[in-house]
């Protein structure tokens, strides 16, 4: 009987460590989707029904506004990479000292709310902004650039929302990269190209895989941004569950959207990380 007891004293005590975490879990997360979901297969007469989901599948509205989510949250996706990769790669080659200023600099702007760093890109993509300003000054451009309230202008709101996590996640990464690998390659006379593609690229993917994920599942539920930097000519799925919830009043719909839209992020995170994951790379993520 004592050894029965022992044996399951560790799970109990477990258990009982987590119960504070999984009670707001519950309460705060698993109850609310249960009731989101049941909510998703009622019609607006409080009925049974899968309309919600058949309306979605059927209508070539949704469906491109569905569309046009993942396209932004890709392009974004590939913007945070671009401008963040070569700032991750500065911070792990860089002194402590430095490492912390260019911490600092990218963490510093998120301290703002986001609501008025959007309202900052406005005064400057603007057609009076400072960008068209200045080109319309030196006589580059006759008419303002169309920087705002369209695809453009979304996307670069969000790679300024989301490209801090991009960075940390690949400089984390860069960390763990053995600076003797960088000897070797030299010993043998490769480039700097040739040591980036061999040996920083490969050795990062696990952050690359993780940033990604990040900033794509942020990008695809990102309300405030696509409504103010895209307007109402660039309607993404969750302005859509908002103006259901808020404007129409039909909650069943708006609770099937938030549910395809879950299920849209899930199939795409996991169908991208089982891509990068391929067997030449799979020792890359079981040491990571």
């Amino acid at each position: 009987m004592g050894a029965h007891n022992s044996r399951w004293r560790p799970l109990r005590n477990a258990l009982l460590l987590l119960a504070p975490v999984l009670l707001v879990l519950l309460v705060a997360f698993v109850i609310p989707m249960v009731y989101i979901f049941a909510l998703s297969l009622q019609n607006e007469e409080q009925q049974f029904s899968l309309g919600n989901y058949a309306l979605f599948l059927h209508d070539s509205y949704y469906v491109g506004i569905l569309w046009r989510t993942i396209k932004l949250s890709f392009y974004t996706v590939l913007a945070c990479l671009v401008f963040g990769y070569p700032v991750a790669m500065f911070m792990a080659k860089a002194s402590g000292r430095m490492r912390g200023v260019v911490t600092f600099l990218i963490i510093a702007p998120h301290l703002i709310s986001v609501v008025i760093r959007n309202f900052g890109w406005v005064v400057i993509l603007g057609n009076k902004g400072w960008i068209n300003t200045t080109l319309m000054n030196l006589g580059i451009i006759d008419k303002p650039l169309k920087l705002l309230y369209n695809e453009l202008g979304v996307v670069i709101g969000l790679t300024d929302a989301y490209i801090v996590y991009m960075v940390l996640a690949l400089v984390t990464s860069l960390y763990a990269v053995d600076t003797s690998l960088y000897k070797a390659a030299g010993i043998l006379g490769a480039s700097s190209v040739r040591k980036f593609v061999s040996i920083t690229l490969p050795l990062s993917l696990p952050g690359i895989l993780a940033g990604s994920t990040l900033v794509f599942s942020l990008s695809m539920s990102a309300y405030v941004t696509p409504a103010l930097m895209g307007g109402s000519a660039v309607k993404v799925l969750p302005v859509l569950t908002y103006e259901n919830v808020m404007i129409t009043l039909n909650w069943p719909l708006s609770a099937a959207l938030s549910f395809l839209l879950l299920g849209s992020t899930y199939a795409l995170v996991t169908i991208f990380t089982k891509l990068v994951e391929t067997r030449r790379y799979k020792e890359v993520f079981s040491g990571a």
